[in-house]
């Protein structure tokens, strides 16, 4: 049994070592063309993001906060989340900006997200421009602040907490990430190749393949270019 598994062991490693050109260069190549292509082609995208949070209105307050009313106000957070996913946020913000998107394009540059267990909404924004992720974030908190009270004007206080910022670093592509996976992806690729093309290869080329193969020992080898 330990005989039969050190022999595949063997010849596991023997036909990696017989192949090594094949497996690095495929590796080496799926490597620089992945790191060509996040470094120097794929044009980088940013992201910004505002905070908005959503209080209770004047006329409500009380000097104890009960927990049914906490339960309330964050899912009054969901309404208006809703609200800034509207079309008519999304028109409204476009006609602002006078960008040329359509309401649904836009929708998937941008993001409406409540933190779990507040009163408060994430809006961001990706662009490829920096300064315009940061314009469109801010051009969606106000119009989504002025919609919402036209809307529901029974709502709740809605203040914007943080602005947005102009990002200084891009979300994608991951540059890093991206070389590591086409590393990963090009050294599995290779190694599967070359077992695919021992498997399909039944030449002997070597001496080693006929110890190996044969079983029998080499008196001489005729070497390739003999001199005259």
């Amino acid at each position: 049994m330990d005989e039969e598994i050190t022999l595949n062991l063997r010849d596991f490693f023997y036909i990696l070592r017989k192949r090594t050109k094949l497996i690095a260069g495929i590796t080496i190549v799926c490597t620089v063309v992945s790191g060509i292509l996040s470094f120097f082609v794929i044009k980088p995208t940013y992201q910004a993001q505002a905070t908005v949070i959503v209080g209770k209105p004047q006329a409500t307050e009380k000097n104890n906060t009960q927990y049914n009313d906490v339960m309330m106000y964050q899912n009054l957070v969901k309404t208006y989340a809703e609200i800034a996913k509207s079309r008519a946020v999304a028109e409204k913000t476009l006609d602002k900006l006078n960008s040329n998107l359509s309401a649904d394009q836009f929708s998937k540059i941008i993001s409406i997200t409540p933190a779990q267990g507040t009163q408060i909404l994430t809006i961001s924004a990706t662009s490829k421009d920096p300064k315009e992720a940061a314009e469109i974030v801010d051009t969606v908190s106000s119009t989504f602040i002025d919609e919402s009270k036209k809307v529901f004007p029974t709502g709740g206080d809605i203040q914007i907490m943080d602005k947005a910022k102009v990002p200084e670093n891009s979300v994608k592509p991951k540059k890093v990430l991206n070389v590591a996976i086409a590393f990963f992806l090009g050294l599995m690729a290779s190694v599967g190749l070359t077992f695919i093309l021992e498997y399909m290869d039944s030449t002997i080329k070597t001496e080693d393949d006929i110890n190996r193969y044969l079983d029998l020992p080499v008196i001489g080898i005729i070497p390739k270019n003999m001199e005259q």
